[in-house]
C-alpha cells in the first residue's frame, strides 16, 4: 500500500536539472522530480509519498513530492510521443531519440567496450579508472530502469558529469532524464554510439537495486540481456563483478549471487574483471575471468573528487568490491586502447 500526506515547503535546500530537494515545515525532507510535477516554492502545500521512508527503504530519508496543491494546472511541453511511466498518473511524453533521429540500421559498436554493472555505485569506479587510464575516451552512461527511474536523483551521476568523467547520459526503458532518451537497452547502446559519439559505454541501473534472498529475485539479472545486446551489436562486453569481503550477507561475500546468477543467463561471452592479488572466483562458461592489476581506488577517487560508497561502505571498508570493479575499468581501458591502435 502507499501512503500520502500533505506538507508545507519550508525551503528549497538544493536544486539541479530535474530535481529539487526540500525542507518541509514538519521537519521532514522531500525531493521533487520537476520533469513530472514542475517546481515548487517555499510556502507551497504539497502532497508527498512517504511510503519508502515509512518502510525504511533506501531513499535516504526523503519523501517524494507527488503534486503541488498550490498549482492547479501544469503544462510542460513534451519532446515527442513516446511516454515513460506509461499508464500511470505521472506518465510524461519525454520522447525518445529514436523518434527524432531514426535509423534503419543500428550503429555497429565495432569492438567498443561496454562495461555492464549490477550496482549503480560501480559506475563511479569504472568511470574514474577510465578517466585515469584513457582520459581522451568519450564515455557514455546508459542508465537502465532496474533501480531508480529518474537520473536526476543520482548525486554520483551529477558529480561524474560535473567532473567531465561522463560525456553523455542515456536513459533507457522507463528511466528518464538523460541527455538522450531511449526505448530500451539495445537501442540505448545504438543511441550512445550513433548520437552520443561514445568510445566506451557503461551500462548500470540507477540507485537502488532490487534484491531478495531468492537467486532470481533481483533486478541485477538485467546484466545478462545487456551483455547479450552488447555482443550482438559488435561490442566487447565486460562485466563488473560484484564481490565483497565485508558484506554481512553470505550470498554477497566473495562473488555475489547477483553476478553469478546473471552470468548463467548471458548466452554470449563476456570477460569479467578480476583484480590481481584478490581471491579467485569461478564463473560459468562461455565467460572468462581476466586478472589485471588495478590502481589504488581510494587514492584515485580522492584525486578525482568522486566520493563512492556501496551499501554505506567506502574503499577502505570494502576494498575487494572496489578492486574488482576497478578491474572492469582497466579491461575497458585496455580494449579501448587496442581498438584505437587498429588501422581503419
Amino acid at each position: 500500500m502507499s501512503r500520502y500526506v500533505s506538507a508545507v515547503v519550508e525551503s528549497v535546500i538544493a536544486e539541479r536539472r530535474g530535481l529539487q530537494r526540500l525542507q518541509l515545515a514538519d521537519g521532514g525532507r522531500a525531493y521533487v522530480l520537476t520533469e513530472l510535477t514542475g517546481t515548487v516554492e517555499p510556502g507551497d502545500e504539497v502532497i508527498v509519498n512517504t511510503t519508502a521512508v515509512d518502510l525504511r527503504l533506501g531513499t535516504g530519508g526523503w519523501h517524494v513530492v507527488h503534486w503541488n496543491l498550490s498549482r492547479h494546472t501544469l503544462d510542460q511541453p513534451g519532446r515527442g510521443h513516446i511516454m515513460k511511466l506509461r499508464y500511470t498518473s505521472l506518465q510524461a511524453d519525454l520522447g525518445a531519440a529514436e523518434e527524432w533521429a531514426p535509423s534503419d540500421a543500428p550503429a555497429e559498436l565495432d569492438g567498443r567496450p561496454v562495461v555492464v554493472c549490477s550496482l549503480h555505485s560501480q559506475l563511479g569506479v569504472v568511470a574514474a579508472v577510465l578517466a585515469d587510464q584513457v582520459p581522451a575516451a568519450r564515455v557514455a552512461y546508459l542508465m537502465t530502469d532496474g533501480g531508480a527511474l529518474p537520473i536526476a536523483l543520482s548525486d554520483l551521476v551529477a558529480t561524474l558529469c560535473e567532473r567531465e568523467l561522463i560525456a553523455v547520459t542515456v536513459t533507457a526503458g522507463h528511466a528518464f532524464g538523460g541527455d538522450l532518451e531511449a526505448v530500451n537497452v539495445p537501442s540505448g547502446l545504438d543511441v550512445a554510439i550513433r548520437l552520443g559519439g561514445a568510445d566506451v559505454v557503461i551500462v548500470a541501473m540507477g540507485p537502488g537495486v532490487v534484491g531478495t534472498g531468492v537467486g532470481l529475485g533481483t533486478t541485477a539479472l538485467e546484466v545478462a540481456p545487456a551483455v547479450d545486446a552488447a555482443c550482438a551489436l559488435g561490442g566487447r562486453a565486460i562485466v563488473a563483478a560484484r564481490t565483497s569481503a565485508s558484506d554481512g550477507r553470505a550470498r554477497h561475500r566473495g562473488l555475489s549471487h547477483h553476478t553469478a546468477t546473471a552470468l548463467r543467463f548471458a548466452a554470449r561471452p563476456a570477460v569479467v574483471g578480476h583484480a590481481a592479488g584478490t581471491p579467485p572466483f569461478d564463473i560459468p562458461p562461455p565467460h572468462e575471468a581476466v586478472t589485471v592489476g588495478v590502481p589504488v581506488v581510494a587514492e584515485l577517487l580522492d584525486r578525482l573528487g568522486v566520493p563512492v560508497t556501496t551499501m554505506g561502505r567506502g574503499p577502505e571498508e570494502d576494498p575487494l568490491f572496489f578492486a574488482t570493479t576497478a578491474a572492469a575499468g582497466v579491461l575497458a581501458a585496455r580494449a579501448h586502447r587496442s581498438r584505437s591502435t587498429v588501422p581503419s
